[in-house]
């Protein structure tokens, strides 16, 4: 329907994009050896680039400092999820996608009046949690062999 509608925008929005990738592409090709060169640069110089832009930014948004404690705190529970072996990318996805799934569900609970069983009641459901429960299993078991069958070097 915003092919028919607003064909306009549309257009005029894949040309915007188009233009941009044109416009990276030049600026990029020849500034290609200047992005190598900043990552010869020492890791620390790096790193407090990095963390200064991302508290700039941070604090940029709202000009509030809560924003930076929580930079500092999601920072530090990523150090430690990667410091302990912990994966961060689930946890990156679930920040995501949580508030969505919390609005779906919310929705899903007042269209059944707060019926919990709308959660399991569709054969589809009820395979999708079957599923994903064989794979918790078999990603437990996968754990478990590798940590007790482990040779020593």
């Amino acid at each position: 329907m915003l092919f028919e509608n607003d064909s306009t925008l549309v257009w005029g929005l894949l040309a915007s994009l188009f233009i941009g990738n044109v416009m990276l592409l030049v600026l990029n090709l020849p500034l290609a050896p200047l992005w190598a060169r900043i990552l010869q640069l020492p890791r620390p110089y790096l790193y407090a680039g990095i963390l200064f832009f991302a508290v700039l930014g941070s604090y940029s948004v709202n000009a509030s400092t809560v924003d930076i404690m929580v930079l500092l705190a999601v920072g530090m529970l990523g150090y430690l999820m990667r410091r302990y072996g912990l994966p961060v990318v689930p946890a990156i996805i679930g920040v995501i996608l949580g508030p969505l799934a919390e609005t779906r569900l919310r929705k899903a609970l007042q269209i059944s009046n707060g019926d919990w069983s709308v959660l399991w009641s569709t054969p589809f459901a009820v395979a999708t949690y079957a599923v994903l429960a064989i794979l918790l299993v078999i990603i437990a078991a996968r754990t478990w062999y590798t940590r007790t069958h482990r040779v020593a070097p």
